[in-house]
């Protein structure tokens, strides 16, 4: 009986041992980034294998800025002589074309401006004809120089003034050949220098406004560029003519293809400095202020890299996959660069990595069978 019990405990001490040794091996196996797959488990993983590559890789410069219009295309709308707005149609982001009416203005020093005009006109008839009468007797010395010297300083004087008057009538935009004893206008037209948009109105039906005040600004979208924030350190990465592409916020999609037209260098206290671009396609949707993203390819070099599926992220650290034999892969922490069209630069290559075949389709379904054996 003795014998009997002392045999069932050797034979379940060995079995013991026996089930224990898979595990250990499999312990031994995570310890080294190892994991061993069966052919059912190859099947299923749908696993591809390949080299490194050697590609060129472009650095992608990513900045932010904003929709800007030079001075030059900005037009503000003033009066020169003031007035009272009798009517505008005027809303924010309308557009305008060029040589519209687009506010009317009334004042009665407008009443009084062509009235001195056709007063002038009229008084200078007299004036001429004094002035050739007087020029003919003093050529026969029947008047005296002194008499004929007045009559002409008053007839020039008179010239001079309607010569101004005319200036002034055209300067608010009435025609003085278009007035006339029965043709007085007491409103003059305001019309648009430029086909644009309206970006601000600043007044309202009734309000009088003088000289000095801005009615309106409106933008002439011809040369809207894109206005980007460079700091000191990648201002050296740019040049004139360089492409890049950018987009908003919610449209993110949406690129836009520009091209660099100037370079600033002075640099603010930030130091920042702005460079220039133009769109090579304006989107009118696209309004001065709008924020926008760009990223630009500031260089080209040649690297080792894998494809974006060959790359896995566990616990904040970046590896890859690399085939030790027929069914085992070893997990390799690596160190990544830039990255383009789907391929990532590969830093670091301990181990001459070069020459290894790496997983580059199912290297996370290998990830989760490492971490769902470790569970285990």
């Amino acid at each position: 009986m003795k014998l009997t019990i002392y045999l069932i405990f050797i034979s379940i001490l060995f079995a013991g041992c026996s089930q224990t040794q898979p595990a250990e091996e499999v312990e031994n196996k995570l310890a080294n980034n190892l994991v061993s797959l069966s052919a059912i488990q190859m099947k299923n993983a749908d696993i591809s294998v390949a080299k490194m590559e050697l590609k060129s890789i472009s650095s992608i410069l990513k900045v932010n800025g904003k929709i800007d219009v030079p001075p030059q295309n900005v037009v503000s709308i003033s009066i020169p002589l003031g007035g009272y707005l009798k009517s505008t149609k005027l809303l924010p982001g309308m557009h305008l074309n060029k040589g519209e009416v687009i506010a009317v203005i009334e004042d009665q020093q407008y009443i009084q401006l062509q009235q001195d005009y056709l007063t002038a006109k009229v008084k200078i008839i007299y004036l001429e004809k004094e002035y050739q009468r007087q020029k003919e007797l003093n050529e026969s010395q029947a008047s005296s120089n002194k008499v004929y010297q007045q009559v002409e300083a008053d007839y020039r004087s008179q010239k001079v003034l309607i010569t101004a008057l005319s200036q002034k009538l055209a300067l608010v935009g009435i025609n003085p050949k278009s007035i006339s004893e029965n043709n007085i206008t007491r409103s003059i037209n305001v019309y648009s220098p430029i086909n644009g948009y309206v970006s601000m109105v600043n007044v309202n039906i009734g309000k009088y406004v003088s000289p000095t005040d801005i009615l309106f600004e409106l933008i002439n979208p011809k040369d809207i560029h894109l206005a980007l924030t460079i700091f000191e350190k990648d201002i050296e990465k740019l040049f004139i003519g360089q492409q890049l592409e950018a987009y908003t916020n919610y449209q993110p999609e949406n690129k836009h293809q520009c091209e660099i037209i100037l370079i600033g260098r002075d640099l603010s206290n930030n130091g920042t400095t702005e460079v220039h671009c133009h769109f090579e396609n304006f989107d009118k949707k696209l309004i001065p202020g709008t924020y926008m993203n760009a990223e630009i390819k500031v260089k080209n070099k040649q690297a080792m890299t894998l494809p974006a599926d060959a790359i896995v992220r566990f616990e904040g650290k970046q590896y890859v996959f690399v085939k030790k034999n027929k069914s085992e892969f070893e997990m390799v922490e690596v160190k990544l660069g830039d990255s383009e069209n789907g391929f990532t630069e590969i830093i670091n290559q301990k181990n001459n990595l070069e020459a290894e075949d790496f997983v580059v389709k199912g290297a996370y379904s290998l990830l989760m069978l490492m971490k769902n054996t470790a569970e285990e």
